[in-house]
């Protein structure tokens, strides 16, 4: 069973974006599709982009350990909040300090706004930087509008079998190019 890393990105007082990485989370599990960890940058505090982990004389503890699930997992699903047309400053630092980590690693993006759009100004963003990368972004996406409406703050939909539904088809595809990267592996 595939093993994913979910990166809820927002450290902001109040954030709402988490609500959908534990979703997430939750659906992976309770349908086995595959085993979830959230990688919760709120409780990581990495310090500000300073240098490549490979290059730091003396990484935290956090930072090895980021890194590490990171490699473990074989598929990462990115929750980002949209912050004035991108994706927050915490994403940003946690992206660049990686490099070798993110190479051919299959990404799928969740974008989460309080307005109508769901967070469409900043796929583009955020694609770019991992393609800058060479992460593999896959290309289904999972746009939130008016999150505090659509989940609660448990993760749980306002309209169960509607998400659920936008779920499969964005989880299928992370998944699809999971097992075509660890195909292409095995050759």
């Amino acid at each position: 069973m595939p093993h994913i890393a979910i990166i809820s990105s927002s450290v902001r007082t109040g954030r709402n974006s988490h609500r959908v990485a534990l979703f997430f989370k939750n659906y992976l599990e309770q349908h086995n599709l595959a085993t979830a960890e959230i990688l919760d940058l709120h409780s990581y505090c990495f310090p500000v982009f300073e240098e490549r982990l490979r290059l730091l004389p003396q990484p935290s503890a956090e930072l090895v350990d980021f890194a590490g699930r990171v490699v473990a997992a074989d598929g990462v699903i990115v929750v980002t909040p949209e912050y004035n047309g991108g994706y927050p400053a915490s994403l940003k630092n946690a992206i660049d300090v990686l490099y070798e980590e993110w190479h051919r690693k299959p990404i799928a993006i969740a974008t989460v706004s309080d307005g109508p759009f769901g967070g469409s100004q900043v796929i583009t963003s955020l694609q770019f930087s991992l393609w800058k990368i060479r992460a593999w972004t896959v290309p289904a996406m999972f746009p939130v509008p008016k999150v505090r409406e659509a989940f609660d703050e448990a993760g749980v939909p306002a309209d169960k079998e509607a998400t659920e539904k936008r779920a499969a088809a964005f989880v299928k595809e992370l998944l699809w190019c999971v097992t075509a990267k660890t195909m292409m592996a095995g050759k």
